[in-house]
């Protein structure tokens, strides 16, 4: 045995032997590589980042320089060739085919790529962009965290960070460096589709919350364990008229500034790496060539000097050369717009069209953020960081989230919190017991799934561990336990993400109301004997009036994530509830007769609850 062990012992220290080697020569390739671009360029090493930048972007041809501005997808756009031949800045993961089969090996894709850019003259490190809105939500298996709408009503901004901090690190076990996070929107109508991206209608709570949550995904940049944040969209998407996505915004220039551009204040004093501009209008022009917007108001005005970023398509779409005069940095030249945007970038400079001054200075936006990240010295993902995704530390972190998030908004009879002892309890809907269902859009999918994902628990999980008597599951709503002393009838929305999600009068499959389907989910059991639970999972405020007077108790949960047993938590009072309304609450559809919801502007409608209502046991 003792010989066995010491031939193990020797298999252990020759092993560590080869990876501290393996590691040296790793750092050491780096050092050479730093070295090989300082002395190409006569950069010294000992310069601050604003001369290296300086000195980097004299070293450059104006197709490297575009190559820096160009933002692609990692499968669809191009070939792995392209990243060295077209100089690629940056590369996004969306939707479409996941990069490996585990965290290995979206790891080793983009290493790969980041192989193709180091190959080139200058040896340029990629970034790696991914929208990480509510956790590493693209990977199944990661901790996915209450939507912002869901953090707003937690108004906990300490939770905020560390939600941020803990999805920055499983971004960048998962390969990437950039997230396109914090929505730092302000709703000003339930009929948009992205109020759950959002953290409140309440400007200074959403300072409150950016300034949060940017400081969270930061951190120390470099430490590797950190990434680039993205405060968007830049500016006035939640409040476009009757909440079209990429509609027209058509509030005024001093409402603007007074209610939206408070948050990206806070924002860019916090350090927020890039911006990425909106899809709406704003007085008649597109945001993405706002120029008034973009250049005087946020980077001269607020001295931003990171990246502005387009949304998808955002050169093709809203005016090619004159989005980048405008202060557009990076292009997301995505679905065939790349040689569109660098063959016409070129054509533009070679013109005159577009000053070489104005592509300089995007090029130094994106290096300087590639040098504070510690690109140039340290490219390559961290493989130390993987069995961090989806730890147990961090889902106790979601599943606090959670418990806080939730809003009771009615509890008669004090019925709440149920008796762990009680004896039979009824679950209804499929809301209860769908991962996919209770986490929304941008959850392993863009528009979402509705199908149970790795690791995630469920409302009834929750019930199930912790209440002593029986618990029977009624998914359909069949009606057959009004014997149960209680009925907990969970129902909401299903996911939904950008434009999709968007309520248009007659055009939509989403609206201001629950479905007749899950309505009946209530009248099922509603009056029929066992005190009634209704749990509303949904990414905005619904006018839920009739089904709340049904209920004894009601509650907003929100869109929870992976961690739903800590709804189930707090229903059974081992927290209480801590959930303040993020949004005002609507009374009835015609409520939204006007441009903008009951919160936004008309004096003579009342909420059926006011912004930050919310009630304990």
């Amino acid at each position: 045995m003792s010989g066995f062990m010491n031939a193990g012992n020797r298999t252990m220290k020759n092993l560590l032997f080869a990876l501290a080697l393996s590691l040296a020569f790793q750092l050491s390739g780096q050092t050479r590589r730093s070295a090989a671009i300082y002395s190409r360029c006569g950069i010294d090493t000992l310069a601050t980042i604003e001369e290296k930048v300086n000195a980097l972007v004299a070293c450059m041809t104006l197709e490297e320089k575009i190559g820096q501005m160009s933002q692609v997808r990692h499968f669809d756009d191009i070939s792995d060739e392209d990243i060295a031949t077209k100089f690629i800045g940056s590369v996004i993961h969306t939707q479409g085919p996941t990069p490996g089969a585990d965290a290995a090996g979206w790891q080793a894709r983009f290493a790969a790529l980041q192989q193709q850019a180091l190959s080139t003259r200058l040896g340029i490190p990629l970034m790696f962009a991914v929208d990480a809105v509510h956790g590493q939500n693209t990977y199944n298996g990661a901790t996915i965290f209450p939507h912002n709408i869901g953090m707003g009503a937690t108004g906990n901004a300490t939770l905020t960070e560390k939600a941020a901090a803990i999805t920055a690190v499983e971004a960048q076990a998962t390969g990437f460096n950039w997230i396109f996070s914090p929505c730092i929107a302000i709703p000003y109508n339930e009929k948009w589709g992205r109020v759950y991206e959002a953290f409140s209608e309440s400007t200074e709570m959403t300072q409150n919350l950016a300034r949060a949550s940017v400081k969270g995904y930061q951190g120390n940049l470099s430490d590797g364990k950190t990434v680039l944040a993205t405060a968007k969209h830049f500016i006035g998407d939640g409040s476009t008229d009757f909440g079209l996505e990429g509609g027209a915004t058509s509030v005024g220039l001093q409402e603007v500034s007074q209610r939206l551009l408070p948050p990206y204040r806070d924002a860019v004093e916090a350090g927020v790496g890039a911006v990425m501009v909106s899809f709406n209008s704003l007085s008649g022009t597109v945001m993405h060539a706002h120029k008034a917007l973009i250049t005087y108001t946020l980077k001269m005005g607020m001295g931003f000097d990171g990246i502005v970023v387009t949304d998808w398509k955002g050169y093709s779409r809203f005016g090619e050369n004159d989005i980048i005069n405008a202060g557009v940095d990076v292009v997301m030249a995505v679905d065939g717009d790349l040689e569109l945007f660098q063959a016409g970038l070129k054509t533009g400079v070679d013109s005159g069209c577009v000053a070489l001054e104005r592509v300089d200075d995007a090029v130094k936006r994106v290096l300087r953020q590639k040098f504070r990240l510690g690109l140039f010295e340290n490219p390559f993902p961290d493989s130390s960081l993987i069995p961090h995704i989806g730890s147990p530390a961090h889902r106790d972190v979601a599943r606090q989230a959670v418990r806080e998030s939730l809003v009771l908004l009615k509890n008669k009879n004090d019925i709440l919190p149920i008796d762990k002892n009680t004896p039979k309890i009824v679950v209804v809907g499929e809301h209860a017991h769908n991962a996919g269902l209770q986490s929304g859009g941008w959850s392993i999918a863009w528009q979402g799934t509705q199908e149970n994902y790795t690791g995630a628990t469920t409302l009834l999980d929750g019930i199930q561990d912790m209440a002593t008597g029986s618990v029977v599951y009624d998914k359909d709503a069949t009606g057959n336990h009004t014997d149960a002393d209680v009925a907990i009838i969970v129902v909401g929305e299903t996911p939904y993400a950008e434009f999709m999600g968007d309520i248009r009068d007659g055009s939509s499959a989403y609206q201001l109301t629950l479905s007749e389907e899950h309505q009946s989910y209530i009248n099922a059991y509603a009056g029929k004997g066992p005190e009634i639970v209704v749990i509303l999972i949904s990414g905005r405020p619904l006018v839920t009036t009739d089904q709340i007077n049904q209920s004894d108790a009601f509650i907003a949960a929100w869109l929870p994530g992976s961690e739903g047993g800590g709804i189930a938590e707090v229903l059974f009072g081992e927290y209480n509830f801590k959930g303040k309304l993020p949004h005002s609450w609507p009374g009835s559809v015609e409520d939204f007769r006007g441009k903008y919801g009951p919160n936004f502007w008309d004096p003579s409608i009342t909420p059926l609850f006011e912004y930050g209502y919310g009630l304990k046991y």
